[in-house]
């Protein structure tokens, strides 16, 4: 049944069974064939097919994933403590945006890790809105956002604030802009309407190859100040700065995680 539940998270997020089959490393007609034996065996239609390839996800889908999620996770859970229980060990999976990752996770992480030893910590770097889906799906147990989001069950706090900045030499182009799921993507948009600016825009996935360029002399970009470090830059108005979020995936549990997430919370505040 796990081995079908699986199948089915794959199909369920990626909307196609070819896709699905590519990620699981299974043929589509295996695919297929698994999600037609899940169906038989729930006794329920599950997707419905949309033209060649699209297809479209039932309300029982949309159910049987939040509890697919769930059961996953406990079960991954389980085979962890299982694995772990002679030294104790615990996992704890965190998804960071890309300014809080260079330039705020190493300091957390550095006061983090001797006061949890018994914690296992990995940790992915993604842009705002990566981080808030792999917590939704449980791929990521704590999350570090720069974008208030709206965040629906996963649960958020409030951090430290973060001032952003104007880099860059004074009208050198292009404007060097993140992706628009980035957490400063919102800010650099609104500053051109609110210039009446339309520069040739440059986009870049990546905070740090922004910052190279900047260093080179190529463009102008909106970064925070604590990554214009080395740069010319131009302090911005309040209204550019906003604040980091801490996510907190849904059912976490665990009294070391709870220690955790008190201790950075408490950290943030002299950050």
């Amino acid at each position: 049944m796990f081995k079908l539940l699986e199948t089915f998270r794959v199909v369920y997020e990626t909307r196609n069974f070819s896709k699905a089959g590519e990620i699981l490393f299974i043929s589509q007609p295996s695919v297929s064939s698994q999600i037609k034996q899940l169906e038989a065996e729930l006794k329920t239609t599950l997707f419905l097919r949309n033209g060649r390839k699209e297809i479209v996800a039932t309300p029982q889908a949309d159910l049987l994933y939040q509890g697919t999620l769930d059961l996953l996770e406990n079960w991954n859970g389980l085979l962890t403590e299982l694995s772990s229980e002679r030294d104790q060990t615990t996992v704890c999976r965190i998804a960071a945006s890309h300014t809080f990752a260079v330039y705020v996770l190493p300091q957390l992480m550095k006061e983090l890790v001797p006061k949890f030893p018994e914690v296992s910590f990995s940790l992915r770097m993604l842009n705002s809105m990566e981080v808030l889906d792999a917590i939704s799906k449980h791929e990521a147990d704590l999350g570090f956002i720069e974008k208030p989001l709206s965040t629906g069950n996963v649960q958020r706090f409030t951090l430290m604030e973060d001032q952003l900045v104007l880099a860059g030499k004074q009208d050198s182009t292009p404007w060097l802009v993140r992706e628009p799921s980035s957490g400063v993507y919102y800010y650099t948009k609104r500053y051109l309407e609110e210039n009446n600016l339309t520069p040739p825009l440059m986009e870049v996935h990546n905070n740090e190859v922004i910052r190279e360029l900047l260093k080179q002399g190529v463009g102008r970009s909106i970064l925070s100040k604590r990554a214009a470090e080395g740069i010319e830059y131009k302090e911005l108005p309040e209204g550019y700065r906003r604040n980091f979020y801490l996510l907190q995936r849904e059912g976490l549990d665990g009294e070391v995680l709870s220690r955790c997430i008190t201790f950075i919370l408490q950290w943030s505040r002299f950050s």
